[in-house]
């Protein structure tokens, strides 16, 4: 009686390096740029909305005097471009998770991809070539 053997499987991790070192990756990038959000975020929610006033000072004026400083500039440009790659990088894993067509899977992160670096284009944009004679 000739009795075949299962299928060998492949070694647990074999071939999966470069994606269990990606996700490993995001992983650490999602930790760190919580730590710096936060630091960024309560400092702007602080200066904006607590400080000299509160909220009732802010308006297009105070967004001019703001932006002339290049320390503001790379403050928010920071604030933008971790937010924007950190929901970007949750929104990937939960599409990972919750997706379970290969096609929508895809669509549902092209999408992602395509919403997050035009956003992160255009509020780069506006920081920079903001004009605050417009007014």
């Amino acid at each position: 009686m000739n009795v075949e053997s299962p299928p060998q499987l492949a070694e647990p991790g074999a071939g999966t390096t470069r994606n269990t070192n990606w996700e490993m990756t995001s992983w650490i990038f999602m930790r760190v740029s919580a730590v710096f959000l936060i630091v960024l975020v309560l400092g702007h929610l602080l200066i904006m909305n607590v400080l000299d006033g509160g909220v009732q000072r802010i308006n297009f004026a105070f967004v001019a005097g703001r932006w002339t400083s290049p320390f503001w500039q790379f403050w928010d440009l920071t604030m933008l471009w971790l937010a924007m790659l950190h929901g970007t990088n949750g929104l990937r894993v939960i599409i990972g998770d919750y997706a379970t067509k290969g096609h929508t899977r895809f669509w549902l992160r092209t999408l992602l991809y395509v919403a997050a670096v035009a956003t992160v284009i255009l509020g780069t944009l506006i920081i920079f070539t903001f004009d605050p004679n417009l007014a």
